[in-house]
């Protein structure tokens, strides 16, 4: 079976991190840095970044250099045991695999747990792990697609269709 490829086009992109600001606003809580989460949440990150004036830094999880990643992730735990809070910022939660992994990073550094919350711009009711604020939510029992945000649709359909198709359980 062919993964429905889900193409979102740049203004809903715009709409969902006006979502999440607005979130975050309607809460009162204000982090002092957003947390990209590489690659994915790079560029939303960026994005909510300007649109709330709270600094921006990264944490490329998804490149596969685990020294790289835990360095950072050491110096963010220490950074919340000094007052500081922070927002991780992902595209998509959808198995919970990253966002959990981050978390579990975070507090064997040491982190203060509820210094730190997650943000996504779409949120499986189904995931193993929970954020705290989302644009919008889909039930991976029932939606079965295989979303492209708008940094990604540079890359040819067949990379897409090999990274749909590397995790089937998402598309069946």
């Amino acid at each position: 079976m062919t993964p429905d490829l889900a193409y979102i086009p740049y203004l809903e992109f715009i709409a969902d991190v006006q979502a999440v600001a607005a979130a975050l606003e309607a809460d009162g809580w204000k982090p002092d840095h957003i947390v990209g989460v590489g690659r994915g949440g790079l560029v939303p990150a960026a994005y909510l970044s300007h649109r709330t004036g709270i600094s921006l830094l990264s944490v490329d999880y998804s490149s596969g250099v685990p020294s790289f990643a835990e360095e950072l992730m050491e110096k963010l735990a220490v950074s919340t045991c000094e007052g500081k809070t922070i927002l991780l910022v992902d595209d998509i939660n959808d198995s919970g695999g990253t966002i959990e992994a981050l978390r579990t990073s975070l507090i064997e550094h040491g982190a203060v747990a509820a210094s730190v919350r997650v943000a996504v711009l779409i949120d499986n009711v189904r995931s193993r792990a929970k954020v705290e604020y989302r644009s919008r939510t889909i039930d991976r029992s029932t939606d079965k697609r295989w979303f492209v945000f708008p940094w990604e649709a540079m890359a040819e359909r067949r990379t897409l269709l090999e990274e749909a198709e590397a995790v089937p359980e998402r598309l069946s």
